[in-house]
């Protein structure tokens, strides 16, 4: 009785053990370009976090952080000011944490119920880390290219599948990721004037317009 109870013991702990590390490693994300990042949220803000909270809700609870807004870049149609963040309280299902009265942060996150959501998966970070172009971007230049697509190439050869796509290479330099594109450089679209010119007998040629023709690719900002 004894060797089964510890045999039924064993298995236990096995189980458990192949849980934990299936839940330790639930939480994967796929690279994406901080202007995707944008196009793909409901909200962007500029906030300090000033205050913490865990819900008990579910297996691993809520965490509500509680914000001051400086800025809000996107997400007007939505809300008008934004008080609480909320995520999983678990890094491993893609919570993520923030310093208390530390930093000024830019928040990215999706609304539900008129709460806004974030995670690992979105971008966020502390203000004083972005690069220039980056604020740039999330203050302007972003919005520009958000019917655009970001490819994302991680190994050669690359190929666009549709004039509404750019390559995003940073993946195949050493320095890996974040790299130079992700950092200082938006996907953006211009509209190109064409004309030609009309053969005429013995006059100056008449030019003819064209249809224009929209091309889209990364710009240093």
């Amino acid at each position: 009785m004894q060797s089964l109870c510890h045999q039924l013991l064993s298995l236990l702990f096995v189980f458990s053990s192949l849980q934990l590390h299936q839940l330790t490693e639930a939480c994967s994300c796929a690279l994406s370009h901080p202007q995707d990042a944008y196009c793909n949220s409901d909200i962007v803000i500029r906030a300090k976090v000033v205050g913490k909270k865990l819900l008990k809700d579910g297996p691993f609870g809520t965490m509500r952080y509680t914000v001051k807004q400086m800025k809000m870049y996107k997400g007007f149609n939505k809300m008008q000011h934004v008080q609480h963040i909320y995520t999983d309280a678990s890094e491993s299902l893609c919570g993520v944490k923030f310093d208390i009265n530390k930093y000024q942060y830019l928040i990215t996150g999706r609304v539900f119920d008129g709460k806004v959501y974030t995670g690992l998966c979105n971008f966020n970070q502390p203000w004083e880390r972005l690069s220039l172009a980056q604020k740039k971007g999330i203050n302007h230049r972003y919005q520009l290219g958000c019917n655009c697509r970001i490819k994302p190439c991680h190994y050669l050869p690359c190929f666009v599948t549709s004039k509404n796509e750019c390559l995003w290479t940073d993946m195949l330099s050493h320095f890996g990721y974040p790299g130079y594109q992700s950092r200082h450089y938006a996907l953006t679209r211009h509209i190109v004037t064409r004309t030609r010119a009309m053969p005429t007998r013995g006059m100056t040629p008449e030019k003819q317009s064209l249809p224009p023709v929209t091309q889209r690719y990364f710009i240093g900002i």
